[in-house]
């Protein structure tokens, strides 16, 4: 099911199938979400719960059982059921089903809404434990920013709102998170430049406990792009396909597997424990610059 949204010129489209925002339009027409070309991604804008990332060896341990998830978790592939709805918003829930419970043994509503502002969208995620023991979960989003037509990735660049002295994590081939690999990336600045080579060795860019609470992704000479506020977030990650014409901006709570973790959820990094009936929401926001 789609819903189309509309505030002032901008407008966008929901969609039931993963619970995502798939498109976001500007008056003049511009798109500035990836329109999710196979040929490099097909993805375009999905939702990462109860996991962000890969675990190790795709499986996790939860109360002394073993399960088995695949990288990002299972909300990304799953019908969502509308529950509320304006003009310019749409509140969309997944609750969890049989198959659901074979990878992670808890009832949970997981409410995603995401609202048209005058100047961009926010998402807010609601996560709620309707179960009756406590539930560990991490959540993220992950944007695909497009670049537009005739105009190159290595044309623009972060900025972020502090100056930064900050490593990215650096991950195995397995996707995971190496827990004596770092690479520095920010160094006194608050200026990323984008190069393809960057995403081809290291394949995510990832950064936990940044002093800035938001990133701009911008062409360097015009100035148009888009910013991100991620502040409510400990993580926030960038990721592209060497030649895509896309970046994904990505706020986490949580993230992939360490090569030394436990292999606990609870013990997963930055993860979230709801007690029985309680409730945690966190909201991202993108405006356009």
């Amino acid at each position: 099911m789609i819903f189309e949204l509309k505030k002032g010129n901008l407008r966008a489209t929901a969609q039931t199938r993963g619970g995502e925002l798939a498109s976001l339009r500007d008056g003049g027409g511009r798109e500035y979400i990836w329109e999710g070309d196979p040929a490099f991604w097909p993805g375009q804008n999905p939702i990462l719960f109860p996991i962000v990332g890969s675990l190790l060896n795709g499986k996790i341990q939860i109360n002394g059982t073993t399960y088995e998830m695949g990288r990002h978790g299972f909300a990304r592939g799953m019908e969502f059921a509308p529950v509320e709805q304006g003009e310019d918003f749409v509140a969309l829930e997944l609750r969890e089903t049989e198959e659901t419970l074979a990878c992670y043994p808890f009832p949970f509503s997981l409410r995603v809404t995401h609202r048209l502002l005058e100047d961009g969208f926010s998402t807010t995620f609601s996560v709620q434990n309707t179960g009756g023991s406590p539930m560990p979960f991490c959540i993220g989003g992950h944007t695909a920013i497009r670049i537009p037509e005739g105009e190159r990735f290595e044309d623009f660049h972060l900025l972020f709102d502090q100056a930064e002295t900050a490593d990215s994590h650096l991950l195995s081939p397995q996707g995971i998170i190496l827990h004596d690999g770092r690479k520095t990336m920010l160094d006194g600045t608050g200026t990323l430049a984008l190069d393809y080579q960057d995403f081809a060795q290291m394949d995510t860019l990832i950064f936990s406990m940044l002093r800035s609470g938001n990133v701009s992704l911008v062409h360097r000479e015009t100035g148009r792009g888009v910013r991100l506020d991620f502040h409510e977030f400990p993580m926030v990650a960038f990721w592209t396909k060497p030649g895509a014409p896309f970046l994904c901006m990505e706020p986490w709570l949580g993230c992939a597997a360490w090569d030394n973790e436990s292999g606990r959820f609870e013990d997963k990094l930055f993860c979230a424990i709801l007690q029985p009936g309680e409730v945690k929401e966190l909201a991202y926001t993108f405006y356009l610059e």
